[in-house]
């Protein structure tokens, strides 16, 4: 016999052997009975490591926060029963904001389905429409043809997490006993070495993906608009990938003359070029620099926007939408967009640039002169009450904490608006991630302890007191795992958003406060102790910051700040009206 006890083993062993071959680099195994196999055969094999999570909540979220940083397929694995279903939120997260995973649901084999075998429920299609792809692999069979359908179903499984759109996808593995690694012969004498041991270094069946390049007549097209449109903005919303995005934007930007609009998860603006901006929300907010300053061109990249003025700004403008989709994914819900440029947004920027020599205009000039009075103003609130930490102010301690090449997660909700809207660009780069997919607030601390693992440096999360409630349990994940993270949350005791919706202005003060403010009074302390994090609890600017750098220095933190939910609004509009009153009535050249 070889070293494949029984055929179990020789049949997980191939299907890890065909994910390895494939990009996976990282698996994240939870504890379950029928899993054994797979969780064996993870952990013996070549080119991968393995992280062990209790909760399949976390471990899903966990292994999103891998793939979003490392850019490669994350192996999950549950074992049967409702295991599975509890990595259904972070394969929605996936689908949504094209993070490859693949999924190993272990299951009962087809004699136990239906007749009350315990921990045995449906598993086929488990993740419906959210999942790219989703094949039951069938219980293990001593065959050539059997084991040969397997590799090859498997490199095809994991080269369709890797294929635009990417995405999660599910391999459902039953297997009958013996699940421990124990002697029996399965007949592997009469099994070809192909089927065995496939073809090593390289997946059995190699799956190429088309070229990524742009239509290159489209392209020529819209350069050709370029040319002739002065008044264009270049917006960038969320977009993950490491590809020198950045520096092409920053080129195609200075070429044309066009700002560009870059959210903080767009991986342009910190270190982006020197018609970046960050203050476009308060900018639109004032109406006449937004009614004189109506693009005729706008060239759009990454997902969605996050804030609403902005959007909506350009969705009144009338201007030409050119929306550029590297991922196979469309955000354009107003369905604004002219024309939809599949293919690598590198390289349609490159092409873009050529012949382009407009360079920084009396159109941009514009823009970044309102942007140097918009900082100004903020600037100057902040510095009327320099001890004051409100949740504008933590935001912009936050990012100024970081060190170049500094990674940063974000919570949605209030985290990332205010991120966007009160941390400015500048010339240091960062890294800064969210999952802005699904825009939940669940799995957000395992999110973050994900990018850290495969980012091997200490990451930064900010986050808000429900989101971390939601994902408390991550604590456990840390402590075992020995993640380096800082978790700045911000205390309100309760959802701060609704504040800021109509909800709060018709529901009854009772009715708001149990239903959407839901205060939960939890002394985060507890948290901290649970992963054994050290405790922060700055009551200054400086004393935050202090906290941040300390915390970048290795081991788990929680740097905890309280403010005042029921102030909250009217810190936003005051800082927003000042922002916008110091624009005054133009000319802003």
């Amino acid at each position: 016999m070889s070293g494949d006890s029984n055929l179990n083993v020789l049949w997980a062993r191939a299907l890890v052997e065909e994910l390895v071959r494939g990009g996976a680099r990282h698996a994240v195994v939870c504890p379950g009975s029928r899993s054994s196999p797979l969780a064996l055969a993870c952990a013996r094999a070549e080119g991968l490591r393995v992280w062990s999570v209790i909760d399949e909540r976390s471990a899903a979220f966990f292994g999103l926060g891998l793939a979003k940083q490392s850019r490669t397929p994350v192996i999950l694995v549950a074992t049967s029963g409702t295991a599975g279903a509890h990595f259904y939120p972070a394969v929605i997260e996936a689908s949504l904001s094209q993070v490859p995973l693949v999924v190993l649901t272990a299951d009962r084999p087809l004699e136990l389905q239906g007749w009350g075998a315990a921990q045995t429920v449906p598993q086929a299609r488990f993740y419906g429409e959210h999942a790219r792809s989703f094949t039951d692999v069938g219980v293990p069979e001593a065959s050539d043809a059997a084991l040969t359908h397997l590799r090859a179903t498997t490199a095809r499984a994991v080269a369709t997490s890797m294929r635009a759109p990417r995405g999660a996808v599910q391999l459902n593995v039953p297997f009958r006993e013996p699940l421990a690694p124990v002697a029996e012969a399965f007949g592997e004498e009469r099994l070809s070495a192909l089927s065995k041991a496939g073809r090593p270094g390289v997946p059995l069946t190699r799956i190429v993906p088309p070229m990524p390049a742009p239509d290159a007549a489209v392209l020529e097209a819209v350069r050709q608009r370029i040319a002739s449109t002065e008044r264009g903005v270049i917006v960038c919303g969320p977009r993950d990938e490491v590809d020198g995005f950045s520096e092409a934007i920053s080129a195609l930007s200075q070429a044309t003359g066009y700002p560009v609009l870059a959210e903080a998860t767009s991986q342009v603006r910190y270190g982006g070029g020197p018609l970046t901006l960050s203050y476009y929300d308060a900018l639109l907010r004032h109406a006449p620099f937004a009614r004189t300053h109506r693009p005729e061109l706008v060239l759009r990249f990454g997902g969605g926007l996050t804030p609403k003025v902005p959007q909506q700004w350009l969705d009144a403008s009338g201007a030409e939408v050119v929306l550029f989709s590297d991922g196979g994914a469309l955000f354009d819900p107003a369905h604004r967009a002219a024309t939809v440029v599949e293919g690598s947004a590198v390289v349609a920027c490159a092409a873009l640039t050529k012949g382009q020599s407009r360079g920084s205009g009396r159109w941009a000039q514009g823009f970044l002169s309102a942007e140097r009075m918009a900082r100004g103003a903020l600037e100057a609130a902040f510095a009327e009450k320099p001890e004051a930490l409100t949740e504008p102010r933590v935001a912009r301690e936050v990012v100024a904490a970081l060190p170049a090449g500094g990674a940063l997660f974000v919570s949605s909700s209030m985290p990332i608006r205010d991120v966007d809207a009160f941390a400015p660009a500048g010339t240091v780069p960062l890294r800064v991630l969210a999952n802005r997919g699904a825009n939940g607030i669940d799995g957000i601390i395992s999110s973050a302890l994900g990018v850290a693992a495969a980012a091997s440096r200490p990451v930064v999360l900010l986050t808000g007191d429900l989101a971390l409630l939601h994902d408390v349990g991550a604590f456990v994940t840390a402590s075992r795992l020995k993640v380096p993270l800082t978790v700045v949350v911000v205390n309100n005791d309760g959802g701060g958003i609704f504040s800021f919706l109509p909800i709060a202005q018709v529901a009854k003060p009772d009715e708001f406060e149990s239903l959407f403010g839901t205060p939960h009074g939890v002394d985060l302390a507890h948290a901290a102790a649970l992963g054994g994090a050290r405790l922060h609890r700055p009551v200054t600017p400086a004393a935050l910051r202090g906290a941040v750098r300390e915390g970048l220095e290795g081991g788990l933190h929680l740097v905890e700040v309280t403010v005042d939910r029921a102030a909250n609004v009217d810190d936003h509009r005051q800082l927003f009206a000042r922002m916008a009153a110091a624009l005054g009535e133009g000319p802003w050249v």
